[in-house]
């Protein structure tokens, strides 16, 4: 998809004449720093969390006493320009603010969906040996580090999953979930998924949540490798909840989508259509 790039600076958006043919190799192209990505909803006009997105690049920042080159205001204002431009495409944008001198760029791309196959028949994944050095941290650093594994990234290979000392985290660009039934029809199924050691993600917090009203059960700890699993399911704000049907080639329980991971697909759904903020608050 085709990429249009910006520079903050003095509250004016500058135009970038870029070569990357994907919002990593753009970012990689630039200083480090820290990012995120998200994607715009309602004929441009919000973003799920869009609130915690930005602080993923104000607070860190903060901490190291730099001053970005645009305040939140001023960013929110440019990328509600932006996306408006887009239409009558949503927006895929990525946001970074560089460590050495506190600019900020944005990247920008018509926002191409997952097709509905995904969603119905679930996605292949396979583990790496690899995790974030600082996970609390969405630094640009990362993206650089993981290049050999993101080429692995194909058809058939949806998302590589971060993996230490044989725990299932995170995955390279999504929050990670198993899901085990009650071994008493009367028991709730138990969610497992890491709380340390990971990236906390905006679209985790609201699954959680959703998963609770369910009627599930949560159990914060890294998933083992070597566990067998009713259903698994990852998450990430550009698409959503995504089922998890084989992970390294084997079955994840039957194989096939489960029910509750249907249920939640479906809860999601509806809770990006209320819960979604104006990108520029009214």
């Amino acid at each position: 998809m085709p990429i249009k790039a910006f520079r903050l600076h003095q509250n004016q958006l500058i135009p970038l004449n870029t070569p990357a043919s994907s919002l990593d190799l753009f970012t990689a192209s630039l200083a480090d720093g820290f990012y995120t990505t998200f994607s715009s909803l309602a004929a441009g006009t919000k973003v799920l969390g869009l609130k915690s997105h930005l602080q993923r690049l104000y607070q860190p920042a903060e901490k190291m006493n730099l001053k970005p080159s645009a305040d939140e205001k001023t960013l929110r204002e440019k990328i509600a320009k932006l996306t408006h431009e887009n239409l009558p495409n949503e927006s895929r944008i990525r946001l970074i603010l560089t460590k050495n001198t506190g600019d900020i760029y944005i990247a920008i791309q018509p926002f191409e969906p997952l097709p509905p196959s995904i969603y119905q028949h679930g996605a292949h994944v396979t583990t790496s040996q690899i995790t974030r050095h600082d996970p609390r941290i969405k630094g640009t650093n990362f993206i650089t580090q993981s290049q050999a594994q993101r080429k692995l990234l194909n058809q058939d290979v949806f998302e590589i999953l971060l993996t230490k000392h044989g725990k299932i985290y995170e995955g390279m660009t999504s929050n990670f979930y198993a899901i085990k039934y009650g071994e008493k029809r009367s028991s709730r199924p138990l969610l497992i998924t890491a709380q340390r050691g990971i990236l906390l993600g905006v679209t985790r917090k609201a699954v959680l949540k959703l998963a609770r009203e369910a009627g599930l059960s949560i159990q914060y700890r890294a998933p083992l490798i070597r566990e067998s699993y009713d259903e698994a399911f990852l998450t990430s704000s550009s698409r959503g909840v995504v089922p998890i049907v084989s992970i390294d080639d084997k079955p994840v329980g039957q194989g096939k989508v489960g029910e509750w991971t249907k249920k939640l697909i479906r809860a999601y759904q509806e809770y990006i259509r209320k819960k979604s903020e104006y990108i520029v608050p009214l």
